[in-house]
């Protein structure tokens, strides 16, 4: 028997709100429920580090910054807890889930052992129609990355997010899709972190490139190692952060 797992199709893994934005243009917001925004907001402000590692959440301040009651804001924060953003204490509440340099290297090893296999995969196996996807993500990235500024984050995160899915999209299962969508949450966490560090040298659009061109020349190994090493940059750019320059031990 098959167990239907509740995971959105490809297309709808990336928020919305970025998916038909423009660069230099605020992206349009979509009409939501109190409750999903409230959770999406608060997704998003643990992300980028607006509440601290291992801070403690409290609803009835928390309540009022987001507008919503104090049940609808527990039910945002179970939901966060299911991505593993945030960590439920029992009857004490609730945390933001702490960082450190032993979870980045566990959610990079992750990345890399089901993101690169599904991108050989992907390759091997992909036809014109994933060709299309694939050079389409690309382009609309490119627009956003030349270069990427603090204005342009949010919104190319969601394009980031595109693009690779879009590599791995004939290979990726729906746990695949679950997995590495979640992986993208926190490794997303830590990439807030390594903007603040000397990454001055960093140039993620070349590395992007790399892999588009290796898989459109359907260069599986190329293209895997290219991936592979794109994946470890922000791990070694945290590593290499001088002793009291990063927001956890």
């Amino acid at each position: 028997m098959s167990i239907a797992l509740p995971i959105p199709p490809l297309e709808t893994i990336v928020p919305t709100d970025t998916a038909h934005a423009t660069p230099g243009k605020p992206a349009p917001t979509p009409v939501r429920t109190l409750g999903e925004q409230a959770y999406r907001q608060l997704r998003q402000h643990i992300i980028e580090g607006r509440y601290p590692p291992g801070v403690k959440l409290r609803v009835e301040h928390l309540k009022d910054m987001y507008g919503v009651g104090a049940g609808t804001l527990r039910e945002a924060l179970t939901r966060l807890v299911s991505d593993a953003l945030v960590v439920a204490e029992g009857q004490r509440g609730f945390r933001v889930t702490p960082m450190s340099i032993a979870d980045l290297e566990d959610v990079t090893q992750l990345r890399i052992l089901i993101e690169v296999d599904a991108l050989r995969e992907s390759i091997r196996h992909g036809d014109a129609v994933w060709e299309e996807r694939v050079r389409l993500s690309f382009q609309a990235l490119s627009a956003w990355e030349q270069p990427i500024s603090i204005e342009k984050r949010s919104a190319w995160e969601g394009h980031n997010r595109r693009f690779h899915e879009a590599l791995i999209s004939v290979a990726a299962t729906p746990w695949t899709r679950l997995m590495l969508h979640m992986l993208s949450q926190h490794s997303e966490r830590y990439r807030h972190v390594s903007i603040g560090l000397d990454d001055s040298q960093r140039d993620v659009h070349a590395e992007h490139t790399r892999i588009f061109d290796a898989a459109m020349r359907r260069a599986d190994a190329r293209a895997a190692l290219a991936l592979e090493d794109h994946i470890r940059t922000t791990l070694t750019t945290v590593q290499q952060a001088p002793p009291g320059t990063l927001p956890f031990d």
